[in-house]
């Protein structure tokens, strides 16, 4: 019963695409008026000076190092591409988008400029959006993130254009969770519940549950080994399971997604934890029926990742702190401070350049998503900072902060 609709949701999703209503591929007409309005709203001077001297720039006493990757991702500029494109093509038609393009405030803020109608959020988190406001013919875009079935389903039958610019790192992941399920296996998808990746992720699903981290796997893993309390668990996952979700039932075969936003290293941590479950209770012969796994993770996010810890590892001393810049609702963007914060580097994540004011204040996101204010941000002196950008930020935001914290400088 599960395959079957699973099945229906796939080929669902197929003829979506496949109608003449539906856009994934751009608007070849709006090409190069779009492409010349991108590079001169995003493009950054500065960012490319610092490209040309190894990632670095000085003025006066401040010395700033670029991490090697950072910034807008291929799948990004492809959806912010879309919808500039969208906008050019369909000059005189109501647009609407079903969320943020992108976690990205001044993009955001741009189309709303272009007059493209936001779709309210829904109520709750993972809830259902209302659309009442789009009528026959009006556009409707889909953000990177996805979107879910029953919201693609919903236009479709309003007689909506859907232009999808669904990120094609998000859409592999959806092919994963089919390939699990043709397998009978239920999906432990490592992500957070409420993100709108995750909450399109799961809708293409039958049984799931979502888990954050490995304190979470770890106590799933617990429940499979030792039979854990029933009660205990579904109040732990309330938010975060299928309706009529079952852990005496739907944990004996497993098969692991993610949010592709995630670090690739806990999911492959996540993995081996369910792996070394499976085997002991199964057996190596058996291990195949109830357990898999593909890599999803995003290769942008990997290498922005990776090029942060290659900017901070061992530079305790050497870097005073490091710079994120990005969304503050933007997973990748977040995961991005944590990563000098391990290795003994200050870091602080803000999303423009307003964060860094005039009166040498910076504030600034912690973990925990409160909102903190340093005062006196800034001393006399040389200082030798770290500046990376989470994937969904435009090079023109590097350029904004860091031109405020030289004239702050400059200033002291």
């Amino acid at each position: 019963m599960h395959y079957e609709v699973q099945q229906s949701k796939k080929n669902e999703r197929r003829d979506l695409i496949k109608s003449k209503n539906y856009y994934r591929m751009g608007f070849k007409d709006s090409k190069e008026s779009v492409d010349a309005m991108m590079l001169g709203e995003f493009a950054s001077p500065l960012v490319a000076e610092m490209r040309k001297n190894n990632g670095e720039v000085t003025r006066g006493d401040v010395t700033v190092k670029l991490a090697e990757y950072y910034g807008f991702c291929w799948g990004v500029e492809r959806a912010v591409t879309m919808a500039y494109q969208s906008r050019d093509h369909f000059p005189n038609e109501r647009i609407h988008i079903t969320n943020e393009i992108i976690h990205n405030p001044q993009v955001n803020d741009r189309l709303r400029e272009m007059d493209i109608q936001f779709i309210a959020p829904a109520a709750t988190p993972g809830g259902s959006k209302n659309f009442d406001d789009v009528k026959e013919g009006e556009v409707v875009i889909l953000p990177a993130f996805g979107a879910t079935i029953d919201e693609m389903r919903l236009l479709e039958k309003r007689g909506a254009q859907i232009v999808d610019t669904t990120c094609p790192w998000v859409s592999k992941v959806w092919n994963v969770v089919d390939k699990h399920i043709q397998a009978g296996k239920t999906i432990i998808i490592h992500g957070k519940w409420a993100h709108e990746e995750t909450v399109a992720t799961v809708s293409f699903c039958e049984d799931y549950l979502v888990i954050k981290d490995q304190a979470e796997a770890d106590y799933v893993v617990d429940y499979i080994v030792n039979d854990g309390d029933k009660a205990a668990f579904l109040a732990k996952f309330k938010d975060a399971v299928s309706e009529g979700f079952n852990p005496d039932v739907h944990l004996k075969k497993v098969g692991l997604a993610n949010q592709t936003t995630m670090y690739k290293r806990d999911t492959k941590e996540i993995g081996r934890t369910f792996e070394k479950a499976m085997l002991k209770i199964h057996g190596p012969s058996e291990l195949a029926n109830h357990y898999a796994e593909f890599d999803t993770i995003c290769d942008a996010t990997q290498e922005r990742q990776d090029a942060v810890t290659e900017l901070t590892e061992g530079k305790v001393g050497e870097i005073d702190f490091v710079l994120v810049v990005g969304g503050l609702d933007c997973s990748n963007t977040a995961h991005l401070k944590e990563i000098p914060e391990n290795y003994g580097v200050p870091a602080y994540h803000i999303d423009r350049e307003d964060s860094i004011g005039a009166d040498n204040t910076l504030t600034h996101r912690e973990h925990d998503g409160t909102m903190v204010k340093l005062e006196n941000f800034l001393k006399k002196g040389k200082w030798n900072i770290g500046i990376t950008s989470g994937a969904s930020t435009p090079d023109k935001c590097l350029e904004d902060a860091l031109e405020r914290i030289f004239l702050i400088h400059k200033l002291l």
